[in-house]
């Protein structure tokens, strides 16, 4: 198998368990995973998460520019190429559009989890501690949110983030380990979401 076929199989895979947990409604989401230091294969745009096929994953430079020409990468390609840009380490980025991780962000910025157990999923050593997640403003112009994103990013590493109103990103050294952190941090957003219904 290439590595752009292997990669695939992993994306098709974890495509269909975000949408069994009903995390990609419609066309939502985006699913990506590092080939080299040059490439990324990446779903393409408007396909299902949970029905795509190998045909769906497209090869894109760090620019997230398609190296088939007529291909068409998912529209939030660039925010997936910045963090395999600043933070070499990363293998696989998940994006996913939960209704807990959109009804947050539209209620506070930055969100937090204090006393959970599973934060240790992202390397702490204990739950007893704040752990920020942060929401950052939603805007089309994928360049210039980038731009925006992109100092807070290297000031400051976060654990993941969402975008206000649209959904969470969440990533790891390969598909499965990001599945994990992106099941962990949903998990988290459910949680805050089902405190404040009890509150």
């Amino acid at each position: 198998m290439t590595r752009l076929s292997e990669a695939a199989a992993s994306l098709v895979e974890a495509g269909r368990r975000m949408d069994f947990c009903g995390w990609v409604p419609g066309s939502a989401g985006n699913l990506s995973a590092r080939l080299d230091a040059e490439s990324v294969a990446i779903t393409r745009s408007g396909v299902h998460k949970g029905r795509l096929k190998a045909e769906d994953i497209i090869e894109v430079s760090l620019e997230g520019v398609a190296r088939e020409q007529g291909q068409k990468p998912s529209a939030e390609t660039l925010l997936h190429c910045q963090l395999y840009r600043l933070f070499p380490p990363i293998g696989a980025v998940l994006h996913g559009h939960s209704v807990a991780a959109t009804v947050l962000s539209m209620q506070e910025a930055p969100i937090y989890f204090s006393g959970y157990e599973v934060v240790k999923a992202f390397g702490f050593a204990t739950h007893e501690l704040d752990v920020e997640l942060p929401v950052y403003d939603n805007d089309q112009d994928m360049a210039r949110l980038a731009a925006v994103l992109e100092p807070k990013l290297v000031e400051e590493p976060p654990i993941g983030y969402v975008i206000r109103g649209h959904g969470v990103y969440a990533w790891g050294s390969s598909v499965e380990h990001a599945f994990w952190r992106l099941e962990a941090l949903e998990f988290l957003l459910t949680c805050e979401l089902e405190r404040r219904k009890i509150k």
